[in-house]
C-alpha cells in the first residue's frame, strides 16, 4: 500500500516546480491507477491534506496554466483574481475529483501544452467548462488557447453511450415500447452538462416514424453541479472579504460570481429549458432562416428533453465553406436573430439566447437556415431596457456623452444624477471612453457593452439581464470575428437589414424607442460631425506631440 500521510507531509513545502518528481516517488510503476488515486485522495482527507491542495493549486497557475499565459494583456488587471479563483477552486473539489486530476496532470507528457492540460484539468467540472465555453472567441487570447477551448463547444467527452441509454430507459419507462422508440448506439454531441443522441418513434397521430434527439442530463451533473454552485458562492464571499486588495469596487466580483452561480443553475433545469424552447419557437416563428428545436412534450422529463432534429454543421465551419458575400450575409443573419430580434420583439418582455457560443449554432449552407439550440441559459429585456439599450447604442455610434450618460443611469440598478458622485465617474468614464474609440471606424454593440463593464468598474450596478446581455455580445462579436474578421461597415450593413424587415413584419418586429427618442437622436445627429471633427483634431494634436517628444527624446540622445 501507498503510503498517504508521507504524500501529504512530503510535499507540503515543496516548490511547485518540484512537485511532479516527488508526487512520482510516492507512486511507484508497481501500483495500479486506482491504487495511486486511492492514495492521493487519502492524503488529500488527511490532515496534512490542505499542504498538499495548497502545494498543487500553486503548481497549476504557475507552471501547469500559467496565468499570464491564460489572460491576455488585455486584461492584466484581471490576472490576480484569476489566480486566486483558481488557487480557490482547486482547495475545494472533493477528493474523488481532484485526485484523478492530479494523478492525470502527472501522467501526461512533460511537453503537453498548457492549453491541452487546461482542457484536462477542467473535465467534468460544469462551471468551468461554461466559461471556457464563453471565452473561446476572445480575439485577445492566444491562438493556442483559442483553439482549445473552441473544443469546449462540441469536442467534450466524458461521458458513455451505455449510460446515457440506461437514464432514457429509466425516464421513459413503458414509453419506449409503447412509441417503438430506438436510441442510436452513438452521441451525437456533449454539452457541459448534458448529451444528445439521436433516436426515431413512431408518432400514433401520423402513423410514420420520426427523427428526434435527446438531451440527457449527464449522470455525474446533479453532484458536481451541485458542487459547482457551491464553490462560486464561496468565490463570491472570498473576493467580498478581500476586495481591497484587487482595486475592483466591492461588490463588482462577488456580485458577478453570483449572477454566474444563478445562471449556470439554470443549466440543469430541463423542465425551464423546455418551457423557453416553446417561448422561443413563437418569437422566431415568423422570421425566415432561423429555426428552433420543436419540443416532443411526450418524451420529456426533468432530466430528459426530446426535441426535432435540426439540419446543419457549426456556424463557424459553415462559413469557411462559404464565398466572402456570403460569409458577411451569415454574420448580418446572425446578429439580425440573436441581437435584434429580441431588442425589436413586438412583446412586453422579450427572451433572449444565453449562451451563443459556436457549438448552439448551427448552419445549413444548403438552405441558408440559421438553427438556435440549447436554450438552457436565457434572459429577459423588458420593453424599457430594450428602450434605452436601443439609445445607448446609437448614442455610442453617434458619439454623444450627453445621451450615453442618460443611457447608462437608465440602465443602472439605481439611476442617478449627472452631479451626484456616481454621475460624475459616469460622465469621466463615458468620456475617456468616447475620446479612446477610433476615429475610423464605426462603434459596435460590443463596445456599448464595454462601457458598461467600465462604469461598473466605477461602482455603479446593472441587473443580471445585462451582464447576460454583455456576455452574449462579447461572444457573439469574437464569433463573428472569425467569420469576417474587422469590418467597420457591419453597423451600417446591420441597420439596413433590420430596417427592411421592420417595414415588411412590422407585427414582429416593433421599436422600442418613443417620438420624443427619434427627435432626441435627430438633434444629436446635427452635431456629430462636429464631435468627429473635434476628436480628429485632438488625435491630430496628440500624434503630433507624440511625434516632437519622440524627436527630442532621439535628439538628446544623439547630443549624449
Amino acid at each position: 500500500m501507498l503510503d498517504s500521510t508521507a504524500i501529504a507531509g512530503g510535499i507540503g513545502q515543496i516548490a511547485p516546480a518540484q512537485l511532479r518528481a516527488a508526487l512520482e516517488n510516492f507512486l511507484p510503476q508497481g501500483a495500479t491507477a486506482e491504487e495511486k488515486i486511492r492514495a492521493i485522495e487519502d492524503g488529500l482527507k488527511s490532515p496534512l491534506g490542505e499542504s498538499l491542495r495548497d502545494a498543487m493549486a500553486k503548481w497549476i497557475v504557475d507552471e501547469i496554466v500559467p496565468v499570464d499565459a491564460l489572460v491576455p494583456n488585455a486584461y492584466v488587471k484581471w490576472r490576480p483574481p484569476v489566480r486566486d479563483s483558481m488557487m480557490f477552486v482547486v482547495a475545494r473539489l472533493s477528493p474523488a475529483r481532484l485526485a484523478p486530476k492530479l494523478l492525470e496532470q502527472i501522467e501526461l507528457p512533460l511537453d503537453t501544452p498548457p492549453e491541452a492540460r487546461l482542457l484536462r484539468l477542467i473535465a467534468k467540472v460544469p462551471g468551468l467548462q461554461k466559461l471556457g465555453q464563453v471565452i473561446a472567441r476572445n480575439q485577445h487570447l492566444h491562438p493556442a488557447l483559442r483553439n482549445a477551448l473552441a473544443k469546449l463547444e462540441n469536442g467534450i467527452r466524458d461521458v458513455q453511450p451505455e449510460d446515457i441509454r440506461s437514464i432514457i430507459e429509466r425516464e421513459l419507462g413503458p414509453r419506449i415500447q409503447r412509441f417503438a422508440v430506438e436510441v442510436a448506439p452513438k452521441i451525437l454531441k456533449e454539452a457541459s452538462v448534458s448529451a444528445v443522441v439521436r433516436f426515431t418513434w413512431r408518432n400514433p397521430n401520423t402513423g410514420k416514424r420520426e427523427r428526434g434527439v435527446f438531451k440527457v442530463l449527464k449522470p455525474h451533473i446533479p453532484e458536481y453541479f451541485s458542487e459547482d454552485m457551491d464553490y462560486l458562492q464561496g468565490l463570491a464571499h472570498y473576493f467580498g472579504d478581500r476586495h481591497h486588495t484587487y482595486g475592483f469596487p466591492a461588490h463588482l466580483i462577488p456580485d458577478t460570481f453570483r449572477k454566474v452561480r444563478r445562471l449556470l443553475r439554470h443549466e440543469v433545469n430541463f423542465r425551464r429549458e423546455q418551457k423557453t424552447l416553446m417561448e422561443a419557437a413563437m418569437l422566431y416563428g415568423s422570421f425566415p432562416g432561423v429555426r428552433i428545436p420543436q419540443v416532443i412534450s411526450t418524451f420529456c422529463t426533468p432530466r430528459v428533453t426530446a426535441l426535432s432534429e435540426l439540419r446543419g454543421i457549426k456556424v463557424t465551419n459553415a462559413a469557411s465553406r462559404l464565398p466572402a458575400a456570403g460569409r458577411r450575409k451569415l454574420a448580418e443573419q446572425l446578429v439580425e436573430a440573436l441581437v435584434a430580434v429580441p431588442l425589436f420583439a413586438a412583446t412586453q418582455d422579450a427572451i433572449f439566447h444565453g449562451d451563443p457560443h459556436a457549438g448552439n449554432l448551427l448552419y445549413d449552407n444548403r438552405t441558408g437556415e440559421l438553427a438556435i439550440l440549447d436554450w438552457a441559459l436565457r434572459e429577459r429585456l423588458g420593453r424599457e431596457q430594450r428602450r434605452h439599450l436601443a439609445l445607448l447604442f446609437l448614442m455610442v455610434t453617434l458619439r454623444d456623452p450627453i445621451g450615453v450618460c442618460n443611457a447608462v443611469s437608465a440602465l443602472s440598478q439605481h439611476p442617478f444624477r449627472s452631479t451626484s458622485p456616481r454621475g460624475r465617474a459616469a460622465r469621466a468614464s463615458v468620456a475617456q471612453f468616447l475620446a479612446e474609440l477610433p476615429v475610423s471606424t464605426m462603434p459596435s454593440g460590443a463596445d456599448a457593452m464595454r462601457l458598461l463593464e467600465q462604469v461598473a468598474m466605477k461602482g455603479i450596478r446593472f441587473p443580471a439581464s445585462l451582464i447576460m446581455l454583455s456576455k452574449v455580445m462579447f461572444t457573439l462579436e469574437g464569433i463573428l470575428g472569425d467569420i469576417v474578421g474587422a469590418n467597420p461597415a457591419m453597423g451600417f450593413t446591420i441597420a439596413r437589414q433590420v430596417a427592411q424587415h421592420w417595414l415588411a413584419n412590422r407585427q414582429a418586429y416593433r421599436s422600442p424607442l418613443r417620438t420624443r427618442d427619434w427627435l432626441t437622436l435627430q438633434c444629436s445627429a446635427l452635431l456629430f460631425t462636429s464631435r468627429l471633427w473635434v476628436q480628429w483634431e485632438q488625435a491630430m494634436l496628440n500624434r503630433m506631440s507624440d511625434r516632437g517628444v519622440a524627436r527630442g527624446a532621439t535628439a538628446s540622445a544623439a547630443s549624449t
